[in-house]
């Protein structure tokens, strides 16, 4: 069965996870990040004065204390960093990192982590091999790098998440990036799906079919030991469901992956681990940028405020267009009469990005709502 949330949580009083891109600063050159490779921070980058309002506005939530993500650029780049770590811990905030596979990570790192409390980190591992991972990450020996890191943050002690952005290119290869974390003993992966920014890795992105098959796909791995979660995917949670109650006949991408899978792993276990709690973009997740902007997320570049001058706190609870996003009976096309609507409501960042609405239905989505089907059927 999946792996279903039971405890109940008000998403409109706070969210449960805060993403904090505290530098752009990054030595990578991620062809799908949101900036380009940058040696140092920009100028508008949130001081260290700037930075403890921001986590005192964080413990005005009230505990259970959002989880707060520290992501870049590449977090071992912002400057001040142990003092933030250090007054995070002081007023008792869960802090989790995203580091980027860099030289900068290594023993002073994991030091400093255990010294302020951190407990878990978070690495891309983007391919099966230096072929792909290093063709996306811009560097040259990033993907041996990462996994050599992932061993050494396990065996630091650290609960680690592996990334991965899933694109044309690496499709086939999910099922050996699988093996790398079951054998190497990850319990958490979180699989990202493209947004269109205009740049060429749009050109890489899958099909309406290949959302599906991949997702369905991601459900049957999670029978290997593994959580999975998706990012920009949240109809993975709605296949959850669906394949809780049937068997999925899909195309010929989820066969191979499938096949693929079962040659490497062998067979399954029956329970699937699929993480499906009902938050997406500005519900139970919050993006604070570089410079203070407020975002549903990271990938949906709408400016709902700024912290320099407002409370993340007032922001997240009294944002009219925030408020309007949670509730999905707003949502238009198949997404608003969907009855999925509440555990997907379908990826805001993507509606925004193909036209320009955070209302609009999400493109890659081939499910058809009951609603829908009724009306279809009385025609």
């Amino acid at each position: 069965m999946p792996l279903m949330s039971s405890r109940p949580f008000d998403y409109n009083s706070k969210p449960i996870l805060i993403f904090w891109e505290t530098t752009k600063a990054c030595d990578l050159a991620c062809k799908h990040c949101r900036a380009s490779a940058l040696t140092e921070g920009l100028p508008d980058e949130m001081n260290l004065e700037q930075s403890f309002n921001l986590l005192d506005q964080i413990k005005s939530f009230g505990p259970p204390y959002p989880v707060l993500i520290l992501t870049g650029g590449d977090i071992m780049k912002k400057k001040g960093l142990e003092q933030i770590l250090k007054r995070a811990k002081e007023l008792g905030l869960p802090v989790s990192m995203s580091p980027s596979a860099t030289p900068l990570l290594g023993e002073e790192a994991y030091a400093l982590m255990k010294k302020y409390g951190v407990k878990s980190l978070s690495l891309s591992l983007d391919g099966s091999s230096p072929f792909t991972h290093d063709w996306l990450r811009g560097i040259e020996g990033t993907f041996d790098r990462t996994v050599r890191l992932m061993r050494e943050i396990i065996s630091e002690g650290f609960t680690l998440q592996i990334n991965t952005a899933v694109f044309r290119r690496n499709v086939m290869e999910l099922p050996e990036i699988l093996k790398i974390l079951v054998d190497n003993k990850v319990k958490t992966w979180e699989v990202f799906f493209l947004i269109k920014t205009g740049r060429g890795i749009d050109r890489e992105d899958l099909d309406p079919q290949g959302y599906e098959d991949v997702n369905n796909y991601l459900s049957f791995a999670s029978r290997y030991g593994v959580v999975v979660r998706t990012v920009e995917a949240p109809f993975f949670r709605r296949i959850m469901l669906e394949r809780a109650r049937q068997d999925y006949d899909g195309g010929e991408t989820y066969k191979n992956l499938v096949s693929k899978t079962i040659e490497l792993l062998g067979k399954p276990g029956e329970r699937s681990q699929g993480h499906t709690s009902n938050t997406r973009d500005g519900k139970g997740i919050i993006f604070v940028s570089h410079n203070g902007d407020v975002n549903p997320s990271g990938f949906l570049p709408y400016n709902l405020g700024n912290v320099k001058e407002k409370s993340i706190v007032d922001i997240y609870r009294n944002n009219e267009i925030l408020i309007k996003m949670r509730d999905p009976k707003n949502f238009k096309g198949r997404c608003g009469i969907c009855e999925y609507g509440d555990i997907c409501g379908g990826s805001r960042s993507r509606a925004f990005s193909y036209y320009g609405d955070l209302f609009q239905e999400d493109p890659m989505c081939i499910y058809v709502p009951q609603a829908l089907k009724s009306l279809n059927s009385t025609r």
